[in-house]
């Protein structure tokens, strides 16, 4: 069994597995409901309720569940939490107006602690049988970054089949941000921009503060010719991520094009402001 040391994972870690933008995450530190500790490197370390939590925050996010409600579903989820429990299994997801989690058999709801009973009933003649709900398979965490791996290093030999991977991730977790960023890239570099296009439309359901993702079907939306929906995708990147040097130079860029040189001027200089700085001679 690993220690809590052990089972921690790093800030790019948590981002690759759950697909979480940084602003998220570290908005959800600054809130207090997840508490990293920093090592010597400066690299922050998660432990299993870090994880749990995020993953929670972010699902239920996609779901559209009003925040206040998530928060409040975070706190007790949060103090419920033992100090240490294996992550595969565990789900938190939302039916109709409530939070609930799924961990094994055990189904019950964070806020009140109640148990949940999936019931399904079927009527034949005279007679009246209960039974269990059936229940969508968890997808496994490791094994799809597992799988991940395998098509980013078939991209440059096997496109087609890199390509059908990152699907078939996708088919078994929407939420996989990394598959729909790689496999729009490759779609685009295949000229192939609408279909990036309408990927990355879909991603955003599922990863909607995902900085890259907004950045990218803006490149695909670019690349469709449709400018306006491309600045709008941009800037919205930049809200989530106001840092993203690549997307104020391509909004500058854009801009320009279009012929709005206020806003061409005022990404390129923040463009200029944030990027490295070059050694003077």
């Amino acid at each position: 069994m690993k220690t809590p040391a052990e089972s921690s994972q790093t800030l790019r870690a948590v981002l690759q597995s759950l697909g979480l933008s940084r602003h998220a995450v570290l908005k959800l530190i600054e809130l207090g409901f997840v508490a990293p500790v920093k090592e010597q490197n400066r690299s922050w370390k998660f432990s299993f309720q870090d994880l749990v939590l995020l993953r929670s925050a972010h699902e239920l996010r996609a779901a559209r569940i009003p925040t206040r409600q998530i928060l409040q579903a975070l706190r007790h989820l949060k103090a419920s939490l033992p100090e240490e429990q294996p992550l595969q299994g565990m789900r938190i997801t939302s039916e109709g107006d409530r939070v609930t989690v799924r961990f094994g058999e055990a189904h019950w709801e964070p806020q009140t602690g109640q148990f949940v009973l999936d019931l399904q009933i079927a009527s034949g003649g005279s007679a009246v049988s209960l039974f269990p709900g059936p229940r969508e398979p968890v997808p496994d965490g490791a094994e799809l970054d597992a799988r991940f791996a395998r098509a980013e290093a078939l991209e440059e030999t096997r496109p087609e089949a890199a390509e059908a991977m990152y699907r078939d991730i996708l088919s078994e977790d929407p939420s996989y941000a990394h598959a729909y960023l790689n496999l729009g890239f490759m779609l685009c570099e295949s000229g192939r921009c609408e279909i990036a296009a309408e990927l990355y439309a879909d991603g955003l359901r599922f990863c909607p503060d995902d900085p890259l993702m907004h950045f990218n079907f803006a490149v695909a939306l670019e690349g469709c010719g449709k400018a306006d929906a491309a600045l709008a995708a941009y800037e919205e990147s930049l809200r989530l991520q106001p840092d993203l040097l690549d997307a104020h130079r391509n909004a500058a860029l854009l801009y320009a094009d279009i012929g709005d040189q206020k806003m061409a001027i005022r990404h390129f200089s923040a463009f200029r402001r944030l990027g490295p700085k070059m050694p003077r001679e």
